[in-house]
């Protein structure tokens, strides 16, 4: 619906907004977020590989799911914080917990972050809402809320959120409510593809995933199509709204971005990774990437 947009160019675009109408009191955190700031480390904790953020939503993400694999001690490893040459860095003694933080957070992300069910639940949502922009834009009429129609009508970009605030505005006014309405009335639209993707959401019918280490060879892939056109009585142009593929990354450390680093009781300043005792470690730096094919079942 929005080409070429990240939601950090927005998030930065809303806070752009809101320090002109609070007559530039956001500026000193606007310019932490953006890494203008010259005490570097305050940006660490915004955005970085142990920033506050992935501490909270291990924690809060944990307690809601009910998987105790999130549970970090994040108390400890604030209290361990230190800043070393304008950098962020964890006294040596605070090692074992920092582990923990990003045992966590791999486990976190193949438990539950991209878990097969949230896989396919989140790849269906993604093309019914393909599915709806591609009808709107041929001109049908769907039923959708007014901030949600206009996304849809539309070819917007990023020009258009940095022009023209009315964008930003309608943004903000979207959440769950508009798309799971909507879903509701599209599950009995007259395009059969857009309904059967609706019903697949709302009944909770998602399709078949299998997920493997391997990519899904093209003849793989085009057998499945063949069967999923015959059993739907479809063709070519909608048959990739039923059967698609992809893959997921999980990476728990990599010191191609900022690393983690330990203090030292000599003051000397060393990456995790060079100081970690355990075994298992260069598998938490590893991105290991899975394959996955979706299909009505």
């Amino acid at each position: 619906m929005v080409t070429g947009v990240h939601h950090e160019d927005i998030s930065l675009l809303f806070m752009q907004k809101l320090n002109k109408e609070f007559n530039g009191k956001l500026t000193t955190a606007i310019e932490i977020f953006t890494d203008a700031y010259p005490k570097k480390f305050l940006h660490q904790l915004v955005s970085s590989q142990l920033d506050m953020d992935r501490m909270d939503y291990l924690m809060r993400d944990s307690f809601f799911t009910g998987v105790s694999e999130g549970v970090i001690g994040s108390d400890r490893i604030i209290k361990m914080l230190d800043v070393k040459n304008d950098k962020l860095v964890v006294e040596e003694k605070g090692i074992y917990s920092i582990e923990k933080f990003l045992i966590a957070r791999r486990l976190m992300y193949w438990q539950v972050y991209l878990h097969k069910t949230v896989v396919a639940a989140e790849m269906q949502l993604v093309y019914l809402l393909k599915r709806a922009k591609e009808l709107a834009m041929q001109g049908e009429k769907l039923f959708a809320t007014p901030a949600l129609a206009h996304f849809l009508e539309q070819n917007i970009s990023k020009e258009n959120f940095e022009n023209d605030t009315k964008y930003l505005e309608l943004f903000s006014q979207l959440d769950d409510f508009d798309i799971t309405t909507s879903i509701k009335v599209w599950a009995k639209n007259g395009d059969t593809t857009l309904a059967y993707l609706a019903n697949s959401i709302i009944n909770r019918r998602l399709p078949k995933i299998i997920i493997q280490n391997t990519a899904f060879t093209i003849d793989e892939i085009e057998e499945k199509k063949q069967e999923v056109k015959q059993q739907f009585k479809i063709n070519n142009s909608t048959v990739d709204y039923y059967v698609f593929s992809g893959s997921v990354h999980n990476n728990a450390y990599t010191d191609k971005d900022v690393s983690i680093n330990l203090l030292q009781k000599n003051g000397k300043v060393i990456d995790i990774a060079l100081a970690s005792d355990n075994y298992n470690f260069p598998m938490l730096q590893r991105e290991v990437e899975k394959f996955y094919l979706c299909y009505p079942k």
